[in-house]
Order: structure tokens, then C-alpha cells, then sequence
């Protein structure tokens, strides 16, 4: 089988993935707020030879007929959160090869000061630097809290197109890799390799100069999930770290083949270009019986009436309102389809008690590490996949029994020790001998331009 590729989801705040286990006694994330919480996960995740560090992040937060339910505060459902950028710069000087992704919405942040500050992390981290391209799932609600106007799912596409086309502009061609000399007997850069940006588009402008110089990567590792077909098709032209996820693996093997088929209609390698990334959660145990116990434990620590509230978050839609058995194929919204198509045929019943102990993840796999290594083994080879994003339910004990009992056997017993080749994450995550965007992917076509007006 060949060698895969494994990340941790983590989330700012109390919970995650829409589920509310913060009341479970072995849930440390309740300190999410405190640095020692992150230095430790950071930690487990390099020395356990994870790949990289995800950071989830959202603006807006769960209404139902715009009003925001009092559960979400009881049980802390949505906020408060912290800023993932500061949370990852943090923790540069604690570690040394684990790549660290950050979450970036092209609806509320600026291009211009949003390149800054992942080009700052690319050049503080030598080049671990991963953005997670979201068009805001809570887009109504974030978009309230930024005074913007609301904007329809498919219009959000068009302008994170714009977003990343001047994101591109500025990591790729407003300084060349060599434009920066240092030298203190002739000139710190080359004038004649510092480009004036300029972008008139539909939603976004600049005209000036990048704030900052061509980082080790250029342009981070572009991660991107979306199932929607506008997302798809975002995801086959833009992504290089696609995330796929459900319970079913005919389902993502079918979103998996769909991604690579955009690859293709982009120019782009389908598996050179490409990464797809599966989302799944685990509870080990020592027998599958102790795994099931487990699991049980951490789900009685959850109220059952955050499910619906949660579901709202994402979807805007409020499950209460429908009879059980309506299909959920059959609703619709602007914010995050995803959260309806994941779930094929399943009626809302379904969907709601499906939600409540899962929310965003999959089905966990439960059992001994050895089933658990076996089932991941099999989705791998059956849904085409290039690796794994591992979403805990319970911090940090989930993540140390996958790193120290189940990573082993998917690695082949080859776990990254401290004296393993540091590598940039690119390189890393995509085999590439540099680390900068693939010539395929469209962002390349805005380096090293010659012109001292990049348009």
C-alpha cells in the first residue's frame, strides 16, 4: 500500500465538528485558551509522527429564526474561539517538522493583509505553512457580524476565485524567490525583481506593492474541502490537499474520483497535483467491547439538544421543524451543502441522531488498533485515498491512543523520530523535489514575472 499521509483536525475553542464533549472529564480542550493546552498537542502530533496540525476556524455562529439558541452558550457550541494564526505562531519555536494549516475565509478577511501574515508564518516556520481555503460555512451570520451583505453559496465561489487570484498575485510574482540579496556591501533586493501588483476584479482590488517577500513556499499548501459542484470544481482547479469525508466508502470513493476528474479538466495531475484526504475518528481499545465502552462514555457526556442547534450552525436549517422521516436530500440552503450531501439518503431522523454523536465527523472506526488499522487500510485502497485527517473526540487522550497505537501499524512501524529529514510541507505532502506550487497549477502562471506591472 503506498505511504499515507495523516493530519490532526484541532479547533480553538471548547468543541468541535459541531458535538459538545467539553463536560467529559479526560477533555482538556476546555483550556483551549491557554498555551500550555497547544504546546502539548503540537507536541504529541511531531513526536508522534503526524504530518501536520489543522486548525478549523469559523466567523459566524448557530440562529435559528435569527435568534441564537441559549444552548449554544450553555454548552458552549460555537463560541467563544481564538484566532488559529496567532494560536499556530505560537507554536513555531515548539516545533520543528509539523506542518501547520490554518483556516482563511475569502468572505471576511482582506487579501492583501491576509498574504501578509501567511506569508510572515511561512518565513517564521521555514516553510510548514498550510491555508485551508473556506468560503465561510456560517456565511450569513459572519457576514451580519462583518456589516456585509449576505451572500448565496455559489457567489461565494466566485469570490474566493477572485480572492485567490489576487492572493496568487502577491505570494507568486509581487517579489521573486532571489529578489531579496542581503548584501551589505551593494543592496538588500533587486529592484528589478520587485513587481507593483495590480488587480481590478469583482469583488476585490489592490494596486501596490506585496508587503512581504517571497516566502520558502510561495504560496502555502492549499487545502480545500467542498461537495457541493461548485465546490468540486473549486477543489480540482485550486486544491492541492482535498478533503473528502463520509460513512460510506462507495460515497467518498465516488467524491474522490469526481476530485481527480477536475484535476484532469484543470491540467493538472490527478495524483502528482492532487492529495485526497479522508476526515475519520476513532476509540481505541483493547478489545472492540472496551473500544464500544468508550465511546459510550464520551457520548452520555453530551446533551441531546445540541443537535439540532449545531446542525443550524452549518446549515442554516432547523431539523425541529420537519417530520423524522423527510428526506434530507430534499432540503435546501446557501451555507454549507456539504452537511446535506454527506448524507445521501438518510432521513432527517436519521440525520439528526447521526449528528448529535458525530456532527461534522464520520462514523468513528471502533475497536482494537489492529481493526482500526485493517478498516483504514481498506478505505484507502477502496476510495482511492492519499491519507488521513484524524478528528478526535477527545483531547489529547484520542490523539495519543491513535499516535501511539494505531499510526504505528499504518506506518508500518516507521514513525518521523526527531532525526528524521526536515522537510518543507509541500515537499512533504505532495513527494515534489521543490516547494513551491506544481508549473500545472494555475497559481504558477503568476511567478516570476517580468513585468514591473503584474496584472
Amino acid at each position: 500500500m503506498k505511504q499515507l499521509l495523516f493530519g490532526v483536525f484541532e479547533n480553538a475553542q471548547s468543541n468541535d465538528s459541531g458535538t459538545a464533549t467539553w463536560r467529559h472529564p479526560d477533555n482538556e480542550r476546555i483550556h483551549f485558551d491557554s498555551l500550555e493546552y497547544w504546546v502539548n498537542i503540537a507536541k504529541i502530533c511531531e513526536t508522534g509522527g503526524i504530518d501536520w496540525l489543522f486548525l478549523a476556524d469559523a466567523w459566524g455562529w448557530s440562529e435559528i429564526d435569527d435568534v441564537r439558541p441559549a444552548i449554544c452558550d450553555v454548552e458552549a457550541l460555537d463560541l467563544p474561539r481564538l484566532d488559529p494564526s496567532i494560536v499556530i505562531a505560537a507554536l513555531l519555536q515548539s516545533t520543528k517538522r509539523l506542518g501547520l494549516v490554518i483556516t482563511g475565509s475569502t468572505l471576511v478577511e482582506a487579501p492583501y493583509s491576509f498574504v501578509r501574515r501567511m506569508a510572515t508564518l511561512d518565513h517564521l516556520s521555514k516553510g510548514r505553512i498550510g491555508w485551508n481555503i473556506v468560503t465561510t460555512g456560517t456565511a450569513d451570520t459572519a457576514a451580519d457580524a462583518f456589516g456585509q451583505a449576505r451572500v448565496e453559496h455559489d457567489e461565494r465561489y466566485k469570490m474566493a476565485e477572485d480572492f485567490i487570484e489576487l492572493s496568487y498575485k502577491l505570494f507568486e510574482g509581487a517579489w521573486q524567490p532571489d529578489a531579496v540579496e542581503r548584501d551589505r556591501l551593494g543592496r538588500y533586493s533587486d529592484p528589478e525583481k520587485v513587481h507593483r501588483v495590480f488587480h481590478e476584479g469583482p469583488f476585490f482590488k489592490c494596486d501596490g506593492y506585496g508587503n512581504s517577500h517571497y516566502s520558502p513556499q510561495g504560496t502555502p499548501v492549499l487545502f480545500q474541502a467542498g461537495s457541493s459542484p461548485r465546490g468540486l470544481q473549486f477543489a480540482g482547479k485550486h486544491g492541492e490537499c482535498i478533503f473528502v469525508s463520509g460513512d460510506d466508502t462507495s460515497i467518498v470513493a465516488e467524491q474522490t474520483r469526481k476530485i481527480r476528474a477536475e484535476a484532469v479538466l484543470n491540467g493538472r495531475d490527478p495524483y502528482k497535483d492532487i492529495k485526497v484526504i479522508c476526515a475519520f475518528s476513532c476509540v481505541v481499545g483493547d478489545t472492540k467491547h472496551q473500544a464500544y465502552e468508550k465511546h459510550q462514555e464520551i457520548l452520555k457526556h453530551q446533551n441531546l439538544d445540541v443537535a439540532a442547534a449545531s446542525y443550524a450552525m452549518f446549515t442554516g436549517l432547523d431539523l425541529s421543524k420537519y417530520e423524522p422521516e423527510t428526506k434530507i436530500k430534499d432540503l435546501k440552503t446557501e451555507l454549507s451543502k456539504t452537511q446535506i450531501l454527506r448524507f445521501g439518503d438518510a432521513s432527517v431522523g436519521e440525520v439528526l441522531g447521526n449528528w448529535h454523536a458525530n456532527g461534522v465527523r464520520p462514523e468513528p472506526f471502533i475497536g482494537t488498533p489492529e481493526q482500526i488499522s485493517d478498516a483504514m487500510s481498506y478505505m484507502a485502497k477502496a476510495a482511492d485515498l492519499d491519507g488521513f485527517m484524524f478528528t478526535p473526540m477527545s483531547q489529547p487522550s484520542s490523539t495519543i491512543d491513535f499516535v501511539s497505537k494505531v499510526l504505528p501499524i499504518m506506518r508500518g512501524n516507521q514513525v518521523n523520530t526527531p532525526n528524521s529529514k526536515i522537510q518543507l510541507l509541500r515537499q512533504k505532502l505532495m513527494g515534489s523535489l521543490l516547494p513551491y506550487l506544481a508549473e500545472s497549477h494555475p497559481g504558477a502562471s503568476y511567478r516570476h514575472l517580468k513585468s514591473k506591472n503584474l496584472k
